[in-house]
């Protein structure tokens, strides 16, 4: 059994955190390629080599383990895994209309919600669960932490109008992005049933020995679904505009763009990605009674980083100082609720017998 350790759970979700944060922003270095060509690259390393690797380097016996598992949690898991990843494309759409720190605060907000209470009360046990210490704490932190959320939202709506008003703001389309991003967040939650889903094969690897490595085995479905639905898009949108090639040959026209560095940027991409539910994983296993906390931790703890991300890619350049305050604030709101959180289930911890 591995041990609870809350505290170093929440460090290591804070690295999946921040790779969450920054894994779309090398794609502001590509060029001459169509979206859909970054998008394929990028989705066939964090959706399909990644998690295959990721689980046969620290997966014992990985043969046998997939030989032992139940099939019906593999399906389901896949299942699940498929409809995230239209999730995963429309948020990858949404940046494009209304920027990194707006997307993740509308996307990842609503996830939160529904991704840390719904498992808990499908499952039934969000009662039993939350009569144990520091359960204020925890509701705390995510009434706090929804807050903060809803307050980033409100900042992102200040700086769209601050933006259409000095005419800077190029390709903001806040109707457009809002769609996509709620179509996001909703199937963003969906992972975490992809993840509760193939928890049976976890646990047989959980026999071979993979200990805090558990849960890598069953990336190999969830977002290998990801994928799938996610290449089906992307290849859709090659045939109908004639762009695959361009994956091997730049098209004509893009004389300064550079094939090799449009290739980094999507692996760089799809290895951030994949980063952050690698971290995410081994901070769920040492978060003791209130694991069901991990989605809201590592999902408000993006939300921190996004903002941090947005500054230093000047997304909030030529708003109003209000506006930057409002942001600012926010921010602050969510280091609270990641408080709050981190410390609920420390006085879990504490008051578990050992």
């Amino acid at each position: 059994m591995i041990p609870a350790n809350p505290l170093l759970g929440t460090a290591l979700h804070a690295i999946g955190a921040a790779f969450a944060a920054l894994c779309y922003t090398p794609q502001k270095k590509v060029t001459g390629w169509s979206w859909q060509s970054y998008w394929l690259v990028q989705a066939a390393f964090c959706w399909f080599l990644l998690p295959i690797i990721g689980a046969w380097l620290t997966i014992p016996e990985l043969g046998n383990v997939l030989a032992e598992a139940p099939r019906g949690p593999m399906l389901w898991s896949f299942l699940l895994g498929a409809a995230y990843g239209i999730g995963g494309t429309a948020f990858g759409v949404s940046i494009r209309y209304i920027g990194f720190s707006l997307t993740y605060a509308i996307a990842i907000g609503l996830s939160t919600v529904l991704g840390t209470l719904i498992p808990p009360l499908v499952a039934g046990t969000l009662g039993t669960t939350l009569s144990k210490p520091g359960a204020h704490w925890i509701i705390g932190g995510i009434v706090v932490g929804m807050a903060g959320i809803a307050f980033t939202g409100a900042a992102g709506r200040m700086k769209e109008r601050d933006l259409s008003a000095t005419a800077s703001l190029g390709g903001f389309s806040l109707m457009t992005g809002l769609l996509l991003s709620l179509l996001a967040g909703v199937l963003s939650a969906v992972y975490g049933f992809a993840l509760a889903a193939g928890e049976p094969i976890a646990d047989v690897a959980t026999k071979y020995g993979a200990g805090v490595f558990r849960g890598n085995v069953v990336y190999i479905f969830s977002n290998t679904g990801a994928f799938l639905s996610t290449a089906i898009y992307c290849l859709w949108l090659h045939r109908k505009h004639k762009t695959l090639g361009e994956i091997v040959e730049l098209p004509a026209g893009a004389e300064r763009a550079s094939l090799p560095v449009n290739w980094a940027m999507a692996v760089l991409t799809g290895c951030l990605w994949y980063g952050q539910f690698f971290f995410y994983n081994l901070g769920h296993v040492r978060m003791g009674d209130y694991k069901f906390t991990s989605w809201a931790i590592h999902m408000i703890m993006l939300i921190l980083f996004s903002i941090l991300v947005g500054w230093l890619l000047r997304e909030w350049r030529g708003a109003r100082p209000v506006t930057k305050t409002a942001v600012g604030v926010a921010f602050l709101i969510l280091v609270g609720a990641v408080l709050a959180l981190t410390y609920g289930n420390h006085l879990a911890e504490i008051s578990a017998p050992h």
